[in-house]
């Protein structure tokens, strides 16, 4: 157990931000699973624009690696590219 007030401050605020993180990670993994099960295009890119959003912002909160947004980013793109081939 912790010994100090600001130790104890620590604690609290940890999980306070663990659990926002956790948040904000699990709501953009949802977001993406959305935009590969779209089909339409103009969905799709309304959609991209957000998880594109989503993915910097996790990234510069480094939630997740910055490298790991700048591929899932690109593949979500190329997908998104793919719709307007496809239709």
């Amino acid at each position: 157990m912790a010994n100090h007030k600001s130790a104890l401050k620590r604690i609290r605020a940890n999980e306070t931000k663990r659990l926002r993180n956790r948040y904000q990670h699990k709501t953009t993994r949802s977001y993406i699973k959305k935009l590969r099960e779209t089909t339409d295009k103009a969905v799709a890119v309304e959609v991209y624009k957000t998880v594109s959003s989503m993915l910097d912002r996790l990234a510069k909160k480094n939630i997740i690696h910055k490298k790991k947004a700048s591929n899932q980013k690109s593949k979500l793109a190329k997908l998104v590219n793919s719709l307007a081939i496809a239709a």
